[in-house]
C-alpha cells in the first residue's frame, strides 16, 4: 500500500509543481516591478521626510504658537479658511494646515507650517524631485506606469484600469504561487526540516540559488501571503466587496447624487444663509477634549466644520516604534464640543479590525516601524523570487537527458 500512496502524492505534487511554475513564469516580470516599487514605497513617508526635510523639520525656538494663533495668522495672510489641522506633538516637527477658499472645489491645499513663526515651508501642490520619484513608484506599483501614457492602449478601458487589471491578475497568480509553494515545501522538507531552513553557501551557485528561493520564501511566507491577499483589494470591485463582506465591514453604497447614503440633492432641505457660515471653534479646546477622551500619546488630525450645523471630526494616531495602526475617531458637537460619537479601534470586533486594516496590512505599518521593517525585507525577497525561480526552471531545462543503453542492439548481437 505504501508505494501506491507515494505514487499518488508524486502525481499531486507534480500538478502543484506545474501550477507553481507557470504562475511564476507568467506573472514574473509584473511581480518584479510591483514588488520592487513596493519595497521602496514601504518607506514612502521616511524617504520624503529625509529628502525634503525642510518641509517636515524645524528648529526649536522657544514656545510654539498655539494652533488657534497659527489658524488666525494663516487665514488672514492667505484669505482662506482653515478646514483641517494635522498637529504633530514633537517639538522639532512642522504642522500641517489645510486651507480652502469659500466656494472652492476639492479638499483644499495643505501647507507645511513652522509652529514657532507661522512661516509656510511649502505645500502639497509643490512638486519636488522626491515627490515626483515617489509618484512614479506609486504609479508603477498600482498601474504599471500605464496611467502615464496619454494615448489609450485599448478602446474598451482606460490605461489606468488596464494597469490595475494586469496588476490584479499578476497578484492573484503570485498568491497562487505562495499557496502552492506551501503545499510543495512542507511534505518535501518535513523530514529534513533543518536543511530546508538554511542556505548551503559552500555549494555551487545552482544549489545556492535553489536554497535562496526555497528558504527565503519560507521565512517570509506569512507576510507574502498577507501582501498578496490584500493586493487585489485595489484592483477589482468584486474582490473589495468580498473582502468587506468577509470581515464584516461592507456598507451598501448610497444612491447616486446622494451624500454618503443620505438624501439626494432634490430631497435636501435648503439651509439658511447664516447656517453656511463656519462656526468659531477653538482648536486648543478640541485638542484638550480629544486628549481627555483619548489619553495616550499621539498625533491629532481635526476636520473643522464648514457650516454651522456640521460637527467636528477628530482622528488620533498612536506614535512609537510598536505603534498599532488604526486611528480612534471622535465626532464632536460644534456647539459645546460634546462627544456625539466615538469610534475606537480597540472596541471593534476582531473581524472588523482586520477588515479596516487592509491598507496597513498591505503596506506593513500594522505595528509601526517594527512591522514596516519586516514588510520591507519580505517585499525585497518577493522581488527576488521570480528571478531565482526562473533560474531553477532554466537550470532543470538545460539538463541533458541520460543516454539510454541500446539494450535491443546488444541482445541482437548476442543472438
Amino acid at each position: 500500500m505504501q508505494p501506491k500512496k507515494s505514487t499518488v502524492w508524486k502525481s499531486i505534487r507534480n500538478i502543484f509543481d506545474q501550477i507553481h511554475l507557470y504562475a511564476g513564469l507568467i506573472s514574473g516580470l509584473v511581480v518584479i516591478a510591483v514588488c520592487l516599487s513596493g519595497t521602496i514605497y514601504v518607506y514612502n513617508t521616511e524617504i520624503r521626510e529625509f529628502m525634503d526635510s525642510e518641509l517636515y523639520f524645524v528648529e526649536s525656538a522657544g514656545e510654539r504658537m498655539s494652533p488657534d494663533e497659527l489658524k488666525d495668522t494663516l487665514e488672514k495672510r492667505e484669505g482662506s479658511n482653515v478646514v483641517a489641522v494635522m498637529w504633530n506633538e514633537e517639538s522639532d516637527r512642522s504642522v500641517q494646515l489645510t486651507l480652502k477658499k469659500a466656494g472652492e472645489e476639492g479638499r483644499g491645499t495643505t501647507y507645511y507650517v513652522n509652529p514657532y513663526s507661522a512661516e509656510i515651508l511649502g505645500n502639497t501642490g509643490d512638486k519636488t524631485k522626491t515627490s515626483e520619484f515617489m509618484g512614479y513608484m506609486f504609479s508603477l506599483h498600482r498601474w504599471l506606469l500605464l496611467d502615464r501614457i496619454e494615448e489609450p492602449i485599448l478602446e474598451s478601458m482606460g490605461n489606468r484600469d488596464l494597469g490595475r487589471f494586469i496588476n490584479g491578475v499578476a497578484t492573484l497568480l503570485f498568491l497562487l504561487g505562495v499557496i502552492t509553494g506551501i503545499v510543495i515545501w512542507f511534505p518535501n522538507k518535513v523530514k529534513s526540516w533543518k536543511q530546508g531552513l538554511k542556505i548551503k553557501w559552500s555549494a555551487n551557485w545552482k544549489r545556492v540559488n535553489h536554497d535562496l528561493h526555497n528558504t527565503l520564501a519560507f521565512y517570509s511566507l506569512l507576510i507574502l501571503f498577507v501582501m498578496a491577499a490584500t493586493g487585489p483589494f485595489w484592483s477589482y470591485e468584486w474582490y473589495r466587496e468580498g473582502w468587506q463582506k468577509t470581515w464584516d465591514t461592507y456598507q451598501e453604497p448610497g444612491p447616486r447624487g446622494g451624500n454618503g447614503g443620505g438624501p439626494n440633492r432634490e430631497a435636501r432641505v435648503e439651509t439658511k444663509p447664516e447656517e453656511n457660515v463656519p462656526p468659531v471653534i477653538s482648536i486648543e479646546e478640541i485638542f484638550a477634549k480629544t486628549n481627555a477622551e483619548l489619553t495616550y500619546k499621539g498625533n491629532i488630525r481635526v476636520s473643522l466644520p464648514i457650516k454651522a450645523t456640521d460637527p467636528v471630526s477628530v482622528s488620533k494616531y498612536r506614535t512609537g516604534f510598536f505603534a498599532r495602526a488604526g486611528a480612534d475617531q471622535l465626532t464632536l458637537s460644534s456647539d459645546d464640543l460634546s462627544v456625539t460619537e466615538a469610534k475606537l479601534f480597540s472596541d471593534l470586533p476582531f473581524r472588523q479590525q482586520i477588515g479596516r486594516s487592509v491598507k496597513s496590512l498591505h503596506v506593513g505599518d500594522i505595528f509601526g516601524q517594527f512591522s514596516k521593517f519586516l514588510w520591507f525585507v519580505a517585499c525585497l525577497i518577493a522581488t527576488s523570487l521570480p528571478i531565482t525561480g526562473t533560474l531553477i526552471w532554466w537550470n532543470k531545462r538545460k539538463k541533458k537527458p541520460a543516454k539510454k543503453k541500446p539494450v535491443a542492439r546488444k541482445v541482437a548481437e548476442m543472438v
